[in-house]
């Protein structure tokens, strides 16, 4: 067993110099990073894969999966939901929040490379991905989970989901911003959409079963960015029993003995936003049990019959341990991404019910 014990100024580069290598291990000839050889792809954990060779300070092979990126963009700013071999693998839908999360990586390589062309670049793949994601927001404020096959949205929304869309948006704020772009229009879908997260539970898991069973509705909201400070402390304590299990790490699904070292880093990142440094530390140090000898990180744990399940060693997870690391110890200067947010959801205002309280008002 591994133990990293892990504190700000304290990254292990020769230890995680191996998990980078992984993925470049992964990584095709033409910048797609596949869940592993001969895997499919999916533009959300293609990026987050991207993300952890920023961290190790493989640009030119992170860029070059931004590359990919903006070569396999559909006209209307949307990918297709999995692709394998250089192929769409399915076409039946595009969803939301992968493709929203393409400005998240662009924003986290240039806050490490401060490479202004790299945003220039990309922006244009941003703003078209950013303005599909918000053609499916509701009147609501939440955004719809997928695009169909027929181009109609499939009108109900994740908790998760939306959480990770709410993160985007602001990171394509930001890009907006410092390339001085008009951003009115997505600071207001910004708000919605926190709005929705914060106050409005019944806007979600509509038309299907809840999801409050999956880890990630309990932390992702904090991740994001939608309960801070106390709130969000609280909303750890409340589940933390849950989903945590000592010495192994955190469930994918409550009802499940499943341990997901990817969950488990994205949930030591969403405690470090909460304050809660002594448990994330805590948590990231038990997940090495999981690693290989070549820097890959198997995707889980199924603890009663004690075997690592599924036989994968996935690059995105092993792009999530390089995120939560940098996190802990304050590596690179896109470490504190997930910690903390730069917009603030504004508390609800309460319409007027009667005309009479409208007039009221009004005078």
């Amino acid at each position: 067993m591994d133990s990293l014990l892990l504190t700000k100024g304290l990254f292990p580069r020769d230890f995680l110099n191996k998990t980078a290598e992984h993925i470049l291990s992964v990584q095709q000839k033409d910048g797609s990073i596949p869940w592993f050889t001969g895997g499919k792809l999916d533009p959300w954990d293609h990026t987050e894969a991207a993300m952890g060779l920023s961290i190790i300070g493989h640009y030119s092979e992170a860029e070059s999966a931004y590359g990919w990126l903006r070569k396999e963009q559909l006209e209307d700013g949307s990918w297709f939901a999995n692709y394998q071999d250089g192929k769409p693998l399915y076409s039946d839908k595009r969803e939301t929040n992968f493709v929203a999360y393409v400005a998240t990586g662009v924003w986290h390589h240039y806050l490490i490379t401060e490479n202004i062309g790299f945003l220039e670049l990309n922006w244009p793949m941003v703003e078209s991905a950013i303005q599909f994601v918000l053609r499916q927001q509701s009147p609501t404020g939440e955004i719809y989970w997928a695009v169909m096959e027929d181009g109609e949205p499939h009108k109900d929304a994740l908790i998760t989901g939306c959480s990770s869309v709410l993160k985007s948006l602001e990171c394509a704020i930001l890009i907006a911003e410092a390339l001085n772009r008009n951003v009115e229009p997505w600071l207001d879908a910004w708000q919605q959409l926190g709005q929705a997260l914060k106050f409005h539970p019944e806007n979600f898991d509509r038309t299907w079963e809840s999801k409050e069973r999956f880890s990630m509705d309990w932390f992702y909201p904090i991740l994001a960015g939608v309960f801070r400070g106390q709130e969000a402390r609280d909303r750890i304590q409340t589940f933390w029993d849950k989903f945590v299990r000592k010495d192994m790490g955190c469930l994918c699904v409550s009802d499940q003995p499943w341990i997901t070292i990817a969950e488990s880093c994205e949930l030591t990142m969403a405690l470090l936003a909460a304050g809660e440094k002594q448990k994330a530390t805590q948590l990231f140090s038990w997940l090495h049990n999981w690693r290989d000898s070549d820097g890959g990180y198997w995707t889980g744990y199924q603890y009663v019959e004690d075997v690592i399940w599924p036989q994968e060693k996935t690059t995105w997870t092993a792009g999530a341990i390089l995120l939560a690391a940098d996190a802990l110890t304050e590596h690179t200067t896109a470490s504190r991404l997930f910690l903390e947010s730069s917009l603030e959801i504004k508390p609800e205002v309460e319409l007027p019910e009667t005309e009479e309280a409208l007039a009221a008002v009004n005078n």
